[in-house]
């Protein structure tokens, strides 16, 4: 038998057609297609404002921030890299002729995004579409077809509108709808990536639909609720065994539901697991190759030229880590917590730059940037890092602290951004910042402060033993001679600001600070012993 006959197929993308047919409406319209709709679409990328504009050949360029006349640039780069389209926000409606016509010019693609759609939405539901796209030889029939086919098939079996989710509520696929009149506001909301109508949604939680969807294999009818802008649905889980894999909704439309919708529901929810567990096997592969060959390169364990082969990057490119840590050194969130962190962070960056890695190490999640533009400064990934950490504490609840090692020439030397991101984490877990996060400019200081203090834990000898005898005299009697005498140094010998910071009385923290003296034999007054103490009474206390 000739192996190359036993091979599989090497995937390949979609058509622009075939894309238009997925998406359309309410997504994204048309606006010019110079060299037609068979045009093959491989691959999705976001283009940032601040981005050189480059592409890939057969990229989808999402060209975030660029609404009207910003888009120029990443049309005509478009055109000039060999990418398949491009899709961007129109200011006003009179901006099409003119991006129409310099889309031609460049020949390429254009596409216009609903100014109401979120970009994470359409990257998902165009990857989605690349995803579930059948694969096979020329000739070849695929037994299951695509996602958005078998939400089409549904929508023409129950005769209502379809949209397939997975378990996080994020739309995979769905279908057209002849008349948008027939869409409620639910539907389109879910599209756009916005939230569904909080009363609606809780109304559900009410009469335990989710409970049901995660619990039971039946069709569960859902009646209209005109007041709510909302019509009547049908809904079934995507199982695989005991585990739920998503959701298949049906709206009805202008017409009633089909006789048998529940049971063409209950048809499209078997075949949806089909594709759902295929998908999760070949993403999850691919996905835990990656975090390894980054988490080797991370730690030095493994070179650079494993992952630039595996993700076609240049490895002379400029690259950079971020760091996350949580917010102290003790903590440590369940596995569940782990998860939804790593997934707002891979969200973040991947919405910023398209070659982002997010993988942990030990207990702290790092990103690797590869492949930047040379332009890139270190106050451009201080933002992006600052809106990762903004979204955790607003929507987890949870407190990070993000670092942003240096960046560096290549991928060879990721080793030492990823050290510095780490010297940046430790100091901000150990001698207290403000910021929550921060390079290495920010806070040198504190940072040089932490290691020092770091080597004088790890080596007793280099301790003055008068200021150990010191913090043991107060733990033993529940004093407080060495924080009055730490506060002190702090206010630069300055009585009122030390005993303001105390809440005691200027005379009380001039009595506890020659009191620390007669026991001791320090002598405050000489620069060298206020130095050290200053050092060694912020070490943590001994267990």
């Amino acid at each position: 038998m000739d192996p190359a006959a036993a091979a599989p197929p090497p995937r390949t993308g979609i058509s622009l057609r075939q894309l238009l047919m997925s998406l359309g409406e309410p997504l994204v319209e048309l606006q010019a297609a110079p060299d037609g709709l068979d045009v093959e679409i491989r691959s999705v990328a976001l283009l940032d404002p601040e981005d050189p504009p480059m592409a890939h050949p057969g990229e989808l360029i999402l060209a975030i921030g660029a609404r009207g006349r910003a888009a120029f640039p990443a049309l005509r780069a478009g055109g000039r890299d060999g990418a398949a389209a491009v899709a961007v926000k129109l200011d006003a409606p009179g901006q099409a002729a003119a991006l129409s016509a310099t889309a031609v010019e460049a020949g390429i693609a254009l596409l216009s995004v609903r100014s109401e759609a979120r970009w994470e939405q359409v990257d998902a539901l165009a990857r989605a579409a690349l995803e579930s796209a059948p694969q096979g030889r020329p000739g070849e029939g695929v037994e299951e077809g695509d996602l958005f086919a078998l939400a089409q098939t549904t929508a023409i079996l129950t005769g209502g509108i379809v949209s397939i989710e997975d378990t996080a509520n994020r739309v995979l696929a769905y279908s057209r709808s002849a008349d948008d009149d027939e869409v409620d506001d639910l539907r389109r909301r879910s599209i756009l990536g916005w939230h569904g109508p909080e009363a609606y949604l809780s109304r559900l939680r009410e009469w335990g639909v989710f409970q049901r969807l995660r619990t039971s294999d039946e069709v569960i009818n859902i009646d209209a609720h005109p007041e709510l802008g909302i019509r009547r649905r049908l809904a079934v889980a995507i199982r695989s065994g005991e585990r739920q894999l998503g959701v298949i909704w049906v709206q009805e439309g202008s017409s009633p539901l089909s006789e048998r919708a529940d049971q063409a529901l209950l048809g499209a929810a078997r075949v949806a697991a089909l594709h759902l567990v295929r998908r999760r096997r070949e993403l999850s592969a691919d996905l835990t190759l990656t975090r390894t060959l980054a988490a080797g390169l991370l730690e030095g364990s493994t070179g650079p030229q494993p992952l630039a082969s595996h993700l076609a990057l240049d490895a002379a490119r400029p690259a950079a880590v971020l760091g996350f840590s949580y917010g102290t050194a003790e903590a440590t969130p369940p596995e569940l917590t782990r998860g939804e962190v790593s997934n707002l962070i891979s969200v973040h960056t991947a919405a910023r730059h398209r070659s982002a890695v997010v993988t942990q190490v030990d207990a702290r999640l790092y990103v690797l940037l590869p492949h930047l533009p040379r332009s890139i400064d270190t106050g451009t990934l201080r933002g992006w890092g600052q809106e990762i950490t903004d979204a955790a504490g607003r929507h987890l609840g949870l407190s990070l602290r993000g670092s942003v090692g240096c960046i560096v020439p290549g991928l060879g030397e990721i080793p030492e951004s990823r050290r510095e991101a780490d010297r940046i984490l430790d100091a901000m877990l150990s001698v207290g910042v403000a910021t929550t996060v921060a390079a290495l400019p920010d806070i040198q200081a504190e940072v040089l402060v932490s290691e020092v203090l770091a080597l004088l834990s790890a080596h007793p000898e280099m301790r003055d033993p008068r200021l150990t005898a010191l913090v043991t005299h107060d733990s033993r009697n529940q004093g407080q001679l060495a924080e009055t005498v730490l506060a002190y140094l702090n206010a630069f010998g300055d009585v009122r600001a030390a005993a303001t910071e105390l809440h005691v009385h200027p005379n009380t923290l001039r009595y506890r600070i020659r009191r620390a003296e007669d026991l001791t034999g320090l002598d405050l007054s000489r620069p060298d012993q206020r130095l050290l103490a200053m050092l060694q009474l912020r070490l943590p206390p001994a267990d």
